[in-house]
């Protein structure tokens, strides 16, 4: 039986759908290329289903700045090995820099410790002129690599720009990172210089990481220089760290020139991790041309930015958002950067941010969304958001009950565009459409040039059903490989296992039959219950509904004799106590909301769950602490937002039998 339309939360405007930069391209399409098309579901199938055709005409769109032609569109629709726009010679940093003006600022930062401030084109176009010719007279050649161990400050997005007008290879992490996560990272890369910050300030309080960067230059034997940022201090003592520079010695030089090195299409722009919750963090190699082309698309198509808008995203440079917001720029846009704890002094800190520097989209992930549901929070109420058009979401899947937060306590005419991709492809899969209604608890499209679709057991494509996220088309955005993978077994294996030449990303999805998605999370961490797939995201939207909970957590762990056991883990709000009576509320909560097979074995309070520094609860790896597996071998705890929270894990699995 098929399940009831869910509620239409908003709907666009004629004003709205005719402003939009999709409606524009919609018309050049009719214009340049005689080709019309009556819907968005129509647009998107002739992009997915003739991507040599779709992403000539985004090439074609958006002026691509290439110094040498291209060959051809695309070699071979044989994934992984496509081959995108071959011949051709470009620079992502150079288009970013066609978006200079002196009538907006280029950035605009903000942290716990410093006021919001604007960084002007001109200064951003100066300090990176300067800091790329002091690399490249230390010899920084395309092809090496730069590592960064930076928060979210406007030195990382200088640091990056810079690092990429040289046509070397971007790496960063953030320094809430432990140095044994960071050395898994970096020491893959063989960085030849060490961009680092001497501290930072989380949740009202200051780390120092001097100590952390020596550490660090001892482990990476590689790095010839080690530029230090002073954050923390204004001049901190960098004696000790070997081949230090200041900063400022870096981008002195006021009379540099900017210019680009003109790089094959495949060029390696960046270094991405996996989570690394077990092993080595996968080394994701992207390419100048492929984020490029899909950043291009994805910020003007499906975010609808607008050159002059405010753009925000909560992140830090661990997460592959930091990389996406630079991308904002591209599309003309002032990015909005935020350094600090989300939650201090209080949650409604980006909201206050969101009024002052009067943003037009504010992106975050979809636990911090939550949150503000759990805590009554009303930003529509307390703040001018007038300017506001959009509210992003990622990260994980955002609940019915939290989309009807957005349009409750934001404003009801809020454009809601959840979306969720990857660090496997810098960018999202699914997304926003401003042509589309928004339906609680739905994403509204697959995007362009995105050939997704779900299959069942039989990789046969389902519609109105669950089934595992594939893509059956390459996309230029697609990882060019592994760093150190030479073989590229690690690649086809992350990929490329299930469905041989079709892309299995590992989530588990459901495309109905309007052509919107609901996101059910990792077919990893699916719950198969008595024979029958559970999804885990089902069971956290559905215990949004007991407020007595904070958080959970549930696996289902298989034991000897072909016995099962589900346990659930729940944080509980503060002055709260797990009773039988609350647990019987989870449990007829769970009943209703889903099956009597949601039901767990056993209900336990825990005092935290862990999460990774990138904001995934750590099913899996609390699975194999359950069985038995050792500690360092089941999580990496260095990749841990609270690693602390791994102890009564470890305690409870000597317990079970």
């Amino acid at each position: 039986m098929t399940a009831p339309t869910p509620r239409v939360l908003w709907r666009p405007s004629e004003v709205f759908i005719q402003q939009s930069n999709l409606y524009q391209y919609l018309q050049w399409l009719r214009e340049r290329r005689q080709l019309y098309f009556e819907d968005y579901a129509s647009l998107w199938r002739w992009s997915a289903e003739q991507p040599v055709d779709f992403w000539e005409s985004i090439w074609e769109y958006f002026q691509i700045i290439s110094h040498t032609p291209y060959r051809e569109v695309l070699s071979s629709e044989a994934m992984p090995h496509a081959q995108w726009f071959a011949g051709s010679t470009l620079n992502y940093a150079e288009h970013i820099f066609r978006s200079y003006s002196d009538a907006r600022p280029a950035l605009i930062f903000q942290s716990e410790r410093q006021a919001a401030t604007e960084i002007s084109w001109a200064t951003l176009r100066q300090q990176v002129a300067a800091l790329s010719a002091y690399l490249r007279a230390q010899g920084l050649r395309p092809g090496d690599r730069v590592a960064a161990y930076l928060p979210n400050i406007p030195e990382a997005t200088v640091a990056f720009l810079a690092t990429c007008a040289v046509g070397a290879v971007w790496s960063s992490c953030s320094p809430d990172f432990g140095t044994h996560s960071v050395v898994d990272r970096f020491q893959q890369i063989a960085p030849r210089v060490l961009i680092a910050v001497d501290g930072y300030q989380y949740g009202g309080k200051h780390f120092n990481r001097l100590t952390a960067i020596q550490e660090l230059c001892a482990q990476l034997p590689t790095v010839e220089n080690v530029l230090v940022v002073p954050y923390l201090d204004a001049a901190p003592d960098i004696a000790s760290i070997p081949n230090a520079v200041p900063w400022a010695t870096a981008i002195a030089d006021t009379t540099a020139a900017l210019r680009f090195e003109a790089l094959p299409f495949a060029h390696p722009i960046w270094v991405l991790y996996s989570s690394g919750t077990t092993g080595l963090p996968k080394a994701i190699t992207h390419s100048q041309g492929g984020v490029l082309l899909e950043h291009y698309k994805y910020l003007a198509f499906h975010n609808d930015v607008h050159p002059g808008e405010r753009f925000f995203w909560f992140s830090t440079t661990g997460w592959m958002m930091w990389n996406f917001v630079q991308a904002s720029l591209l599309v003309g846009a002032t990015a909005v950067l935020y350094d600090g704890s989300p939650g201090y002094p209080d949650l409604n800190g980006l909201w206050a941010l969101a009024e002052q520097v009067e943003m037009h989209h504010f992106g975050t992930s979809a636990p911090y969304l939550v949150a503000c549901m759990q805590q009554g929070l009303r930003p529509g109420q307390d703040f001018k958001l007038n300017k506001l058009r959009s509210i992003g979401s990622t990260g994980s899947p955002l609940p019915p009950e939290a989309f009807d937060w957005v349009y409750q306590n934001i404003h009801p005419d809020i454009w809601l565009c959840s979306m969720s991709g990857g660090t496997d492809v810098c960018t999202a899969f699914v997304g926003g459409c401003p042509l589309e209604p928004v339906y609680e608890g739905e994403i509204q499209s697959r995007a362009l040039g995105c050939a997704l679709y779900a299959y069942d057991e039989s990789a046969v494509p389902v519609i109105e059903e669950v089934g595992e996220m594939v893509v059956t088309h390459p996309m230029p955005s697609m990882p060019v490989y592994f760093w150190n993978d030479a073989d590229g077994q690690k690649y086809l294996g992350s990929y490329f296992d299930m469905y041989p030449g079709v892309w299995r990303h590992g989530d588990w999805v459901k495309i109905t039959a309007r052509g919107t998605l609901v996101i059910y999370g990792r077919s990893d961490a699916t719950l198969n219950r008595q024979g029958v797939r559970i999804g885990t995201g089902e069971i956290y939207s559905a215990l949004l509904q007991v407020p007595e909970l904070a958080d959970s957590l549930i696996v289902n762990l298989e034991l000897s004799g072909g016995r099962h056991f589900m346990p659930l883990f729940v944080l509980l709000q503060a002055d709260t106590q797990l009773t039988e009576a609350l647990q019987n509320k989870i449990r007829q909560t769970l009943k209703t909301a889903c099956s009597p097979r949601h039901i767990p074995d056993a209900i336990i309070s825990v005092p935290d769950i862990p999460y990774t520094i990138s904001g995934k609860k750590m099913e899996a790896p609390v699975k194999k602490i359950l069985l038995g597996h050792p500690t360092h071998k089941a999580a990496n705890v260095d990749s841990m937002r609270n690693p602390e929270a791994l102890q009564f894990f470890i305690a409870y699995a000597k317990e079970i039998v």
